[in-house]
């Protein structure tokens, strides 16, 4: 690796599996001090064990749903090592409800997950920054279904649609504080959290990604490290000066038809 992110501190909501966990190895690697969260406190401790020892990398029970918690992991962050310079949301929500059979309790909480717990994330990274007087960095985890996606994601959609737009929005807004602030719009991902989905709400057998895969133009799905490697070099200075940026991360081309 070439030290993209040495010296830096990252916070990773999500961080414990899929694609947050994917990139809090490939920063670490790269020479980050991570923070991961999750809201089991096994998997997140296993994870930190599994980083060897001398890792530089912490784990913080969190669930984003919960204000008090979202706080509590960025002051956490900024305790173990001294600020928060780098933030990605990963953690998401992708429980199945379409526009007739999505309860408000249902729709309250993709909204309580994937889109106001990376707005306060945000906002106390922001704050910390700002404080410290840093030119930070932040990536937003969204989805390709933010575009429209399927009836069966209504709730879901709704709230990823919002954070792509709050992504632009921030990113606007501390332009000039040198924060830069882009989105990545992550199409269909072979992770842990899609295997359960998939049986969960599909009916999927353990040859559902083989029977995807023979469906996608590549020939399978994409990889959470491949995401992870976007996501490195938007937090990094190798990105250069781009920012408010919505990236579309997919191997379907939203708009065209054959």
């Amino acid at each position: 690796m070439s030290g993209q992110l040495e010296g830096r501190s990252l916070l990773v909501s999500g961080g414990t599996q899929g694609v947050g966990a994917a990139v809090a190895r490939a920063a670490l690697a790269e020479g980050a001090r991570v923070v991961v969260t999750g809201r089991r406190e096994d998997v997140g401790e296993r994870f930190v064990a599994e980083q060897g020892p001398g890792a530089q990398v912490r784990f913080v029970r969190c669930d984003v749903a919960d204000v008090d918690q979202v706080r509590a992991a960025a002051a956490a962050t900024v305790a173990a090592y001294g600020g928060i310079d780098c933030l990605v949301n990963a953690a998401g929500l992708t429980t199945r409800g379409s526009l007739l059979d999505t309860t408000p309790e249902l729709f309250d909480e993709h909204v309580a997950v994937n889109l106001r717990g990376p707005f306060l994330l945000m906002q106390e990274a922001v704050r910390d920054m700002l404080g410290r007087g840093v030119a930070g960095t932040i990536v937003n985890i969204l989805s390709i279904s933010s575009h429209g996606g399927q009836p069966y994601l209504a709730p879901y959609v709704a709230s990823k649609a919002g954070l792509a737009a709050l992504t632009r929005n921030a990113a606007h807004a501390h332009r000039f504080d040198r924060i830069r602030i882009n989105g990545v719009n992550i199409g269909w991902t072979a992770t842990e959290g899609e295997d359960a989905t998939q049986r969960r709400f599909h009916a999927a057998g353990d040859d559902w990604q083989e029977q995807a895969a023979a469906r996608l133009p590549m020939g399978r799905l994409a990889r959470a490290d491949d995401a992870a490697a976007l996501v490195i070099l938007l937090l990094s200075e190798r990105s250069g000066v781009v920012t408010g940026s919505v990236i579309d991360w997919d191997q379907t081309v939203v708009g065209a038809y054959d």
